[in-house]
């Protein structure tokens, strides 16, 4: 008589014996649901505390711009950091390659600066809350979130003779002429990270760049691919592991996609600025220091569902001194010469309703 296989929702028991903070690299959020961060402080935040243990994540890349990129690297930075197991899929023919170029963690004379910055940026929009803001409680956040995301200096790689200490693996999409190598790649990582009542003494990280790129084998094959996230989705939500899947929306049909986007637990989306458009520089202030935009669609609802409730839809992407990535909340520009307010915090932020809803 065969055994009847054990359903998957989004609705699953997540307790663990030893608390998850003790865990380094994951801490716990509303209804059991556990967080690992996402390598940017700011998108952990958006995100009400990182990605979801059992999510799946969905990236819709820009055809203009690598920006996805950014977000793979600082994703795969942190896991390593915390010495999360890793299992990265690139079409590239040498993927391990790749590795030499994530971010190293960003000095503590650094962080301290952006730190401050932040701080400063706070108080002066929330100055009537100044009481509240004692120096003891300032210390233990930062204690708090550098255990937890780390800030990457995106200028400065990893010590390759430090990656010999990771444990990571790395799977060419190039010349497979399907995708079975990697689902049984993905399927037998996942297994190391079974979801259970028992302790939780590490979690998993998948990423997987440029899915169904022009340059795979089954480039074109959408519904193999669709079953492939679908499968991934169902091994990932049994499993302590988050998998990131980046992808080209540009060269997927309209129908597919939305199929795809369904899938998503948290659906997000990356999109290039052009160097001279007046009108968009005109609309936002900070413009000349944004790189790119990005666009949050889907958070993962897991264990409840109540929405979470973003306070934007589109934020800016940028540099911290040319190094550190950071996301802000969009501003609109003043119009007709009316005395506007020119900031964007990544920590508070002040959103219209056209800024925050502008089209991807």
């Amino acid at each position: 008589m065969a055994t009847n296989k054990p359903r998957t929702s989004s609705f699953s028991r997540n307790v663990a014996a030893v608390p998850t903070s003790q865990v380094p690299g994951l801490k716990h959020g509303p209804n059991g649901t556990i967080f690992l961060s996402t390598g940017i402080a700011d998108l952990d935040r958006i995100l009400g505390g990182g990605f979801a243990l059992g999510s799946l994540v969905m990236v819709m890349e820009d055809s203009d711009a690598p920006h996805h990129m950014l977000l793979l690297r600082n994703f795969m930075s942190q896991g390593l950091v915390h010495n999360q197991p890793l299992l990265y899929a690139s079409p590239a023919k040498e993927p391990r390659a790749f590795l030499g170029t994530l971010p190293s963690p960003a000095t503590s004379k650094d962080h301290k600066s952006r730190n401050d910055t932040e701080q400063e940026k706070a108080l002066r929009i929330a100055w009537q809350y100044k009481k509240y803001f004692g120096e003891q409680n300032l210390d233990g956040q930062r204690d708090v979130k550098a255990e937890y995301c780390c800030d990457f200096d995106l200028r400065k790689p990893l010590e390759r003779h430090a990656l010999s200490g990771w444990h990571f693996d790395c799977v060419s999409l190039q010349n497979s002429p399907n995708l079975a190598t990697l689902e049984g790649r993905c399927s037998a990582f996942l297994a190391k990270f079974p979801r259970s009542d028992g302790n939780i003494s590490t979690a998993g990280r998948i990423a997987i760049q440029s899915l169904c790129a022009p340059h795979c084998e089954f480039s074109g094959k959408e519904w193999e691919v669709l079953a492939f996230i679908r499968s991934l989705k169902s091994m990932v939500r049994s499993s302590n592991a988050v998998a990131v899947i980046t992808f080209p929306s540009s060269l997927v049909s309209p129908t597919t996609l939305r199929r795809w986007q369904h899938l998503a637990d948290t659906l997000l989306s990356v999109k290039a600025i052009p160097d001279e458009d007046k009108e968009l520089a005109q609309l936002l202030t900070g413009y000349q220091d944004m790189l790119g935009l990005l666009g949050v669609h889907k958070v993962a609802r897991i264990n409840t569902q109540v929405p979470v409730i973003l306070e934007a839809t589109t934020f800016s992407i940028k540099l911290h001194k040319r190094r550190i990535l950071i996301l802000e909340c969009l501003n609109q520009a003043p119009v007709d010469g009316s005395s506007g307010s020119s900031y964007a915090s990544s920590g508070s932020c002040s959103v219209s309703p056209k800024a925050g809803s502008l089209d991807f």
